[in-house]
């Protein structure tokens, strides 16, 4: 009976089926299977909601959904080409600079490329960069600020592992740990960008100071909100979900009041946007975490560390394994389910290895960005194929130049902890 009810819920999920109801019913099985009374399941969805940095994932939802209706992107490329411009490659570190802040204050990767896809891909052929290194840059650069403050994956990972139990992680540290690995991954991209054209024109404008006066003073309301979040937080005024509260509204009065680029008839509509989201995402997390459940009552996570031990003897040949794997499953999963998914599991089995939980959430991060655009089903390339109306072929072939340059820089970041690590050391 219990291989036929594996069989549906198997058949449910190739069906497509929503992720959460696959996983629930996966749980439910395993409880009943073991005579575990199911009240298991609205016990753990309550636990969830006894985390205080819980509150923390809606607030900066809304906060993103803002910046990405109003015109952050439009202001963010004019201080970054008064800022920036006058550099060798000046419009490709531009490119760079502005989807990874952008992809920082939204926290999404996909809506970077729809909203600077129009502004940045003419720019950058204008200034004699070739289609499919313009394309490119784009696609790859959309993922780049999912590592930086405030970013939701991290925040998600903090949540599941302090869900779990078995380690203190602190979402602080690991908003601290992802500034350097992101840094490193927008250099090194500037850096083959740089050789790649090493013909190219000369920088895009001269410096002017006035110009970057102005641009700065147009948009510091929404370049002041990292300073915000970190600031609050690492000067102890702030808890996280304060923190998160602060820039929520923060958001709303200035996109609203000062800048006026949203309405008060649009703000229901953004709301109902984001806490669907949100909601999408603590349906699954609540499931899977009752699932999680039935996984360590049923020592599978110690059943996977023993397959695991005998297959790597030591920590550098797991922890390569475990890149190979991520970057796979980020090109299948979004990275919220990945996340949801596999950190219950791949947890315990790092630690047993000694890898640090904050380096741990920094690599998975890492290579689930690159999943965004790994082939052949990364969601950015077709989100770029579809804005940019090309083949998806042509994005494939854009992309692997910037993929096999971020995939050394994960390397880079695996093995060497420190640079994660430094900064909260």
């Amino acid at each position: 009976m219990n291989a036929f009810l594996s069989s549906g819920i198997l058949l449910a999920a190739l069906l497509g089926v929503p992720l959460f109801l696959v996983i629930l019913a996966g749980a439910a099985l395993g409880f009943h299977s073991s005579d575990i009374d199911l009240m298991v399941l609205p016990i753990e969805l309550y636990r969830l909601t006894e985390s205080s940095v819980l509150m923390a994932l809606p607030l900066f939802a809304f906060a993103g959904f803002l910046l990405g209706e109003a015109k952050t992107a439009d202001r963010l490329v004019r201080v970054s080409m008064a800022a920036l411009g006058w550099m060798p490659g000046g419009m490709m570190i531009i490119g760079l600079m502005t989807c990874a802040f952008f992809t920082m204050l939204t926290g999404g990767s996909g809506v970077t490329i729809v909203a600077l896809g129009a502004l940045l891909l003419p720019a950058l052929r204008a200034a004699g960069y070739p289609e499919p290194f313009s394309l490119g840059l784009i696609t790859t650069s959309g993922s780049l600020g999912l590592l930086l403050p405030p970013a939701i994956p991290l925040l998600l990972y903090g949540i599941i592992a302090q869900q779990m139990d078995i380690v203190a992680v602190d979402v602080a540290d690991l908003f601290i740990a992802g500034i350097v690995p992101a840094l490193i991954m927008i250099l090194a991209l500037y850096f083959y960008g740089l050789w790649a054209n090493r013909r190219a024109p000369a920088p895009t404008q001269k410096f002017i100071p006035k110009e970057l006066w102005l641009a700065f003073l147009e948009s510091k309301w929404e370049l002041g909100i990292p300073v915000l979040v970190l600031g609050g937080v690492l000067s102890g005024w702030l808890v996280l979900s304060e923190a998160a509260a602060a820039t929520a509204l923060y958001v709303l009065i200035i996109e609203v009041f000062v800048y006026k680029d949203i309405k008060f008839g649009q703000l229901v509509g953004i709301m109902r946007k984001s806490m669907v989201m949100v909601g999408g995402i603590l349906l699954i997390l609540g499931v899977a975490l009752s699932f999680t459940n039935f996984l360590v009552d049923a020592q599978v996570p110690e059943k996977i560390f023993d397959m695991v031990l005998d297959l790597f003897q030591s920590k550098w040949s797991f922890l390569l394994f475990l890149n190979v794997f991520l970057l796979a499953l980020g090109a299948i999963l979004d990275i919220f389910a990945a996340l949801i998914i596999m950190v219950p599991l791949i947890l315990p089995v790092a630690l047993h290895y000694g890898v640090d939980p904050v380096h741990l959430g920094i690599i998975f991060v890492a290579n689930m960005q690159i999943g965004y655009f790994t082939p052949p089903v990364g969601m950015n390339l077709f989100i770029a194929s579809y804005r940019f109306n090309k083949p998806i072929s042509e994005l494939y072939v854009a992309t692997l130049p910037f993929m096999v340059v971020l995939m050394l820089v994960v390397l880079l970041i695996t093995y060497v902890p420190q640079l994660s690590l430094w900064l909260i050391d």
